[in-house]
């Protein structure tokens, strides 16, 4: 049996992590967030494949893609979170799991940062625990997928 697909898929300014606002954001990169992300798949018996764009509509390509490539998807996207109704409406095409995972907790942050337009799609939300949310994220998305060895 081959192992699922999961697509982990961030948004605008991640790119920068580890280096722009490490007090909201962590000094994890998003390098380190990538290999992390791959070591504890291979032990959860899940693929990880990483991207990250600055674009609405590339991120709107990369979920769209995901139909025909990946098992789950988990995604931070980022200020789009707030405002994207095109990213909703993509997930929503997305047959698999959805996670959305936050670096920071949205809910502590400005007042714009407390809607979410991908919660009504996201099958399960993590919030504010940095660059550990993303293991977290996989960890139950592994479940999701009956993957659960317990790693």
């Amino acid at each position: 049996m081959s192992q699922p697909m999961i697509h982990i898929l961030n948004g605008p300014n991640l790119n920068l992590l580890g280096s722009r606002e490490p007090d909201i954001y962590g000094h994890d990169s998003l390098d380190d967030i990538a290999r992390d992300c791959a070591a504890l798949g291979a032990t959860l018996g899940v693929q990880c494949a990483l991207m990250q764009t600055n674009h609405e509509g590339e991120l709107v390509g990369m979920i769209q893609s995901a139909r025909d490539q990946a098992q789950g998807i988990i995604i931070n996207p980022a200020a789009y979170t707030h405002t994207s109704v095109a990213i909703l409406d993509a997930l929503s095409a997305f047959d698999g799991p959805v996670i959305e995972v936050h670096l920071s907790n949205i809910h502590k942050r400005e007042a714009f940062r407390h809607h979410s337009y991908v919660s009504a799609r996201a099958d399960a939300v993590i919030a504010g625990c940095g660059a550990l949310g993303y293991e977290l994220a996989l960890r139950q998305m592994a479940r999701m997928l009956g993957r659960d060895h317990r790693a």
